[in-house]
């Protein structure tokens, strides 16, 4: 196994369209659209490889990257196709079951573990939500562990995704792993215009770029004084 190949880096997505995570490629030779078999902070899963490997740089700092495990095998894919049947049946069943018991949350989406034990339900609610029957009916005819998991604006985003007003894949479902707190005080004092529109993302809330070069903003600020 040659060094240079355990440096070089590939991107993997879980889901269409949805955000693509680096891992290192180790010795496999990889082309964008294999699928792969990848151990993740959620389990063991399987992803599509994206776009061609490259060498790490210092643009991802010293956060960790795992390695791609092995190459997906054709039991590994029609097992990934049965789980997302499950899913749209899951998710299916949940709108019925909120509908009929009138449950004030929006179901966003779900998310089944590709070894099936465990069923993750992401939604929306601006009050407090009782939903302990629908995760007994959930657990009774799926077989899974349940987990409920509500989500505001910004994680919706990051979750669907979309393209922002610079024209580009919106940082949060590109790249960020959380969300720092934002202010109209950033915008300020980068001189850009307080416009609701010009400064607000897809989410309604304030733009997460605008943290992005605030500190050195601050820095030119503390010079000139």
């Amino acid at each position: 196994m040659h060094s240079d190949n355990l440096k070089k880096i590939i991107g993997v997505s879980f889901r269409k369209d949805g955000r693509v995570y680096d891992f290192y490629t180790g010795n496999f030779v990889l082309n964008e659209g294999d699928k792969v078999i990848v151990e993740t902070e959620k389990g063991i899963d399987m992803g599509t490889v994206c776009g061609k490997a490259r060498l790490r740089d210092t643009s991802m700092h010293n956060r960790p990257i795992k390695t791609i495990y092995r190459l997906a095998t054709q039991e590994d894919k029609k097992q990934k196709e049965d789980n997302e049947k499950i899913e749209s049946n899951v998710m299916q069943f949940c709108k019925d079951q909120i509908k009929a018991r009138n449950i004030p949350m929006h179901l966003v989406t779900t998310e089944l573990s590709f070894d099936k034990r465990r069923l993750l339900l992401y939604y929306i609610s601006h009050v407090r939500v009782d939903f302990r029957e629908l995760a007994k009916d959930l657990i009774k005819k799926f077989h899974a562990h349940v987990e409920m998991k509500q989500i505001g604006d910004r994680d919706l985003s990051k979750m669907s995704g979309g393209i922002g007003h610079c024209g580009r894949q919106l940082c949060c479902s590109l790249f960020l792993s959380e969300f720092a707190p934002i202010t109209i005080k950033m915008a300020k004092e980068q001189n850009i215009s307080l416009n609701p529109s010009k400064i607000s993302g897809l989410c309604g809330r304030l733009m997460c770029c605008l943290s992005f070069e605030y500190d050195s903003y601050k820095k030119r600020d503390k010079k000139s004084r």
